[in-house]
């Protein structure tokens, strides 16, 4: 929400939307100048591939979005391929992947700036890896949005170090 008379953003949100911007952009930085086919590739023990990474990133954020508009049933209104998220299937491309990214990530940011009340919560659906009756903040998503972002932006940068020798950074 834009102060009215200065027309810019609460510190908050302006923070929040920088370190997306941010790790989001290291992630996308170690898929470039790649083939397809190099964003398929597994370089590590791992059975994660960049693209996959790419997928897998959007794939959460889109699910954390439909949460903090909509609470745990808009979340999981999408089935989830639990394994075919993290690899790039028969067709994909990493362009495709990346501007999926894009749309989802935009998204995102339109909700960090408009969003009525970040402190606005929705219970957790249940799953052994959430507290038992535990809800989250719209805050809260998205510090994890970030937190998921930064996480596989580093690994993807040593993915990316291990096909072709190139880093994000150093």
């Amino acid at each position: 929400m834009t102060d009215r008379t200065t027309g810019e953003l609460p510190r908050e949100r302006a923070d929040l939307l920088e370190t997306l911007a941010k790790h989001r952009g290291f992630l996308r930085f170690t898929c470039r100048d790649l083939t397809d086919e190099q964003a398929a590739r597994r370089t590590t023990a791992s059975a994660l591939c960049l693209g996959g990474l790419i997928k897998h990133v959007t794939g959460v954020e889109e699910r954390w979005y439909r949460f903090a508009t909509g609470g745990a049933d808009a979340m999981r209104s999408e089935p989830i391929d639990w394994e075919g998220q993290f690899t790039m299937a028969e067709g994909e491309t990493l362009a495709g992947l990346l501007a999926a990214y894009e749309e989802v990530a935009a998204r995102t940011d339109e909700l960090v700036a408009t969003a009525p009340d970040l402190d606005a919560e929705h219970a957790l659906p249940e799953a052994p890896w959430f507290e038992p009756g535990a809800a989250w903040s719209v805050r809260r998503v998205l510090l994890h949005i970030v937190a998921e972002t930064a996480q596989h932006a580093g690994h993807a940068d040593i993915i990316r170090e291990s096909l072709d020798g190139a880093k994000t950074m150093g």
